[in-house]
């Protein structure tokens, strides 16, 4: 990841540093730009900081409207810069990470489920659309379902000898 540029000596030992842990070439040039950007906030060098400055650092993140995933990335970066090439493990300690929010599946409701049902055309289509709601199935998996794969009991369809209807 050398340029032909001059390279500061922390930037330099940072490039080291990661090559000897062998990141690839997309961590280290995601590292080295968030440590930019940490540096271009500060308006100094990096290793200068205190734990003030990393907080402010955070709050400007915040701020600033980046999502959860880029101010993580952005931390990953500052917090190599300290924990590794620094080896200031007061100030890596200072750099928090979120966790994203898990975004919940969208779930029918019973009316809604009675009106697909009553929309289905045929009993094949009917059949398939009742047993993906009622065992919870993706749309993936009712599509993969064979008839051939089930035996038929008195009450109704049990699963093949491997366990499912596929």
């Amino acid at each position: 990841m050398s340029t032909d540029t001059t390279v500061s000596p922390l930037r330099q030992r940072m490039i080291e540093d990661m090559a000897a842990r062998k990141l690839g070439h997309h961590a280290q040039r995601s590292h080295i730009h968030s440590c930019r950007r940490f540096a271009a906030f500060l308006g100094r060098s990096p290793d200068t900081a205190t734990a003030d400055d990393v907080r402010r650092f955070q709050l400007h993140l915040v701020e600033s409207g980046l999502s959860i995933c880029n101010r993580n990335r952005i931390m990953t970066g500052v917090r190599f810069l300290f924990r590794v090439t620094l080896r200031r493990h007061d100030l890596a300690a200072e750099v928090y990470h979120l966790k994203e929010p898990q975004k919940l599946p969208l779930v029918m409701s019973p009316e809604e489920a009675k009106r697909l049902l009553a929309m289905s055309g045929n009993l094949r289509v009917h059949v398939m659309l009742a047993l993906g709601y009622g065992c919870g199935l993706r749309a993936g998996e009712i599509v993969r379902l064979r008839a051939q794969g089930c035996r038929r009991r008195s009450a109704g369809y049990s699963p093949g000898v491997d366990g499912d209807c596929i």
